[in-house]
């Protein structure tokens, strides 16, 4: 027989519709039949229920999260928003569902990665949105309404109030609501798989080589050029680089666009404004041959105002502009 998968009736959201889908990405829960119901003498008898019954317990596939004293996190750094029932499948379900679609014979800690990221980047976001969880730390009203997000075009999916629906009706729409957030969890992953990934292992190789561009290895070149800048915190904390003396200061890169070179200061953190060390104050501003002379180095290009990044038309002039700059 099939095996079944319970929610509740009545209104749908987000995070149990998310979470049907997942379970139907995993080899147990595959084409299960969904049953929307509040009546406990019938979801007694089904196999895993979510969003519904006030129990948490994964030995019988219980995977709700509204009952009084219910803390559960996600984890693995991932400590302050607690789960919904989407977030709780894929804590539990998430790793065989990445590895179902990465290609070939893949690590197990690539699968890690990829199982993190998706949390990070998209789950964490639904589990926050469905527990009421402000994405400022403050009292101030916002300054605009968000009804574009993920949950609230679940939302609209909903009969309205002055629509009577039967329960076929209901059940279409809630499946509905399954292929839209299906949809955009499969992408979310896709691109982890096929971009974020494969980013990250270029950063990795570089960042391991990067005393081999400068000793103290606070300059980073890349060799080919990737997003690097969330990769390189969460790098540099994986592999134990830290302190003042052995953080990364400058990324060296080609411009693609056109053929020259960037030198970019990191931030203190990811998103911030402010550099670990901005590149020399008496070059900020100052462009092409007036560059060259203040800095020493040929074939300036410019240096941002703020001193955030800067240009030079070769890859010795960048790397040049970076060493001169470490010491300044």
């Amino acid at each position: 027989m099939a095996a079944t998968i319970g929610t509740h009736s009545g209104t749908f959201h987000c995070d149990e519709a998310l979470g049907c889908f997942l379970l139907h990405q995993t080899k147990q829960f595959a084409g299960a039949e969904i049953v929307r119901t509040r009546d406990p003498e019938v979801l007694k008898d089904l196999d895993v229920i979510i969003d519904v019954g006030g129990e948490y317990d994964t030995a019988r596939h219980r995977y709700d999260h509204h009952q009084k004293g219910f803390e559960e996190v996600f984890g693995s750094g991932f400590n302050t928003i607690k789960l919904s029932s989407a977030g709780l499948v894929y804590k539990h379900f998430g790793r065989e569902i990445v590895e179902s679609v990465m290609p070939g014979d893949v690590s197990s800690e690539d699968v890690s990665a990829v199982y993190l990221h998706v949390y990070k980047t998209f789950m964490q976001c639904i589990d926050a949105v469905d527990n009421g969880v402000n994405q400022y730390d403050t009292d101030s009203p916002p300054l605009y309404t968000n009804n574009t997000h993920l949950s609230a075009r679940v939302g609209y999916l909903n009969p309205d109030w002055y629509e009577t629906t039967s329960e076929d009706d209901t059940m279409a729409r809630f499946r509905a609501a399954m292929a839209l957030t299906g949809s955009e969890f499969m992408e979310a992953l896709h691109h982890a798989i096929k971009s974020w990934l494969p980013a990250r292992s270029y950063v990795l190789k570089d960042l391991k080589e990067r005393t081999a561009v400068e000793a103290s290895g606070q300059i980073m070149k890349l060799s080919s050029f990737v997003p690097w800048k969330s990769h390189l915190y969460e790098l540099e904390e994986a592999l134990g680089i830290q302190g003042e003396g052995e953080t990364v200061k400058y990324v060296v890169y080609e411009d693609d666009r056109d053929g020259s070179w960037r030198i970019q200061a990191v931030g203190v953190a990811p998103g911030s404004f402010t550099s670990r060390k901005p590149l020399p104050e008496a070059w900020r501003g100052l462009r092409d041959a007036a560059l060259s002379e203040a800095s020493g180095v040929d074939g300036c290009v410019f240096v941002h105002a703020s001193g955030f990044i800067g240009g030079n038309k070769t890859m010795e002039g960048a790397m040049e502009m970076a060493r001169k700059a470490l010491v300044l």
